[in-house]
């Protein structure tokens, strides 16, 4: 039992999960392999580090804790770096070659061949920061304007980091959902082309190819693993980074796939509630969580296939747990290294460490001694404002 933070019982529900191929069809093999196959050229790829907490393993009771630390990923601070640009070259791929009557490669237009068709295609979406940074980025690489919208809740300093990327930001007084609704009616009414990390009817090559993009890192953690991690704690939100990583490890390891639990904040639950209903089904959200990232009440359908498949458990988590994990890996118990995290990467950290608190949860998620658990550290500090109030003691930011 581990006193690291404060004891929560946590609200799980454990799937009757349908044996299915979706982590297959759903984003293929191809798939990750072409996305592969050109992110790892772009100027200043490197594997981010997949960090042992050894210390943190013993305390708790565990075989292993692996952390996947996206914090240094192409100097944007999260794993978003990898799917919205991607999906952004991918969809400057499809219209430019439909402009041009001729198919175009993806190199050429990243080393700027087709900058002045590019130049033409406006890309837009709407982001709790991390994907429009990312989308930003690329656009600006790649020399196509870039409209992003963002909610009330969305910080400062995340909007900032946008407009430092070119982006023009568009700030609306509704929550995560209405600006994804109103990103696509301005796109529909200019011509313009979203670039979304979750799928709705007809809408589905670009969230594939962001998931695709995710693929990367999948690719980078089964590298380095000389046998596959037993659980695997994977962010909600819309879904699709819990869907990219659980395929891309289904597709690696087969039947010796780790468990995957996915983790939600209490307050932007649509992951868990879809669980319990067997379908896809929305959350209402009253209040924002402070995990910017996960504060989404709609499932990507796209997702949801291979996550109702995949996911052997869904978990909530509260707020206040968060900052007492962000200064817990800042702050790491004597062995362990120091690793600064934003507030969503820490949710599968806080639900582990949680679990293992509580014998009866321990022992239904199947976590025991010999266990090697999987997180995935999906940001870095993408605000440093709310990083440095959150170590000064706030558990609020």
């Amino acid at each position: 039992m581990s006193d690291l933070l404060p004891f929560t019982r946590l609200d799980h529900f454990a799937t009757t999960k349908q044996p299915g191929d979706a982590a297959l069809q759903v984003i293929t093999p191809q798939d990750f392999a072409a996305a592969r196959t050109e992110i790892c050229q772009w100027p200043g790829y490197k594997p981010t580090p997949l960090i042992s907490l050894a210390s943190l393993a013993t305390r708790i009771g565990v075989g292993a804790v692996l952390y996947k630390d996206e914090g240094p990923r192409f100097g944007l601070g999260s794993f978003k770096a990898l799917g919205g640009s991607y999906a952004a070259l991918r969809v400057l791929q499809r219209e430019i070659s439909a402009r041009l009557g001729h198919e175009v490669s993806l190199a050429d237009i990243r080393k700027g061949k087709y900058r002045a068709e590019a130049a033409k295609i406006t890309l837009v979406s709407a982001t709790d920061g991390n994907h429009g940074r990312s989308l930003a980025w690329g656009c600006q690489r790649f020399g196509a304007p870039c409209r992003i919208y963002i909610h009330a809740e969305v910080s400062a300093g995340r909007a900032a980091a946008m407009r430092d990327l070119g982006a023009e930001v568009i700030r609306i007084d509704g929550d995560y959902d209405a600006s994804v609704l109103l990103a696509k009616q301005d796109a529909a009414e200019n011509g313009w082309f979203v670039v979304s990390d979750t799928s709705w009817q007809g809408y589905s090559e670009p969230p594939r190819d962001v998931m695709a993009g995710y693929g990367v890192m999948v690719q980078e953690i089964c590298d380095e693993l000389k046998q596959p991690p037993s659980h695997v704690f994977l962010q909600g939100g819309v879904g699709g980074l819990a869907a990219g990583v659980a395929a891309g490890l289904r597709q690696h390891w087969g039947a010796q796939a780790p468990r995957v639990v996915i983790v939600e904040p209490a307050l932007a639950a649509c992951l868990i509630a879809s669980g319990r209903a067997g379908q896809s089904t929305n959350f209402a959200i009253k209040e924002e969580t402070l995990m910017a990232g996960l504060s989404c009440g709609e499932p990507s359908p796209m997702a949801w296939q291979i996550l109702s498949e995949e996911a052997a458990d869904f978990l909530t988590i509260p707020d206040s747990l968060v900052a007492p994990s962000v200064r817990l890996l800042a702050r790491p118990l004597p062995g362990d290294p120091s690793i600064e995290a934003g507030e969503s990467a820490v949710a599968g950290l806080a639900a582990l460490i949680a679990a293992c608190a509580d014998p009866a949860l321990a022992q239904q998620l199947g976590l025991a001694s010999d266990s090697r658990v999987l997180l995935i550290g999906s940001e870095g500090v993408t605000d440093p404002e709310i990083f440095g109030r959150i170590m000064a003691g706030s558990d609020v930011a």
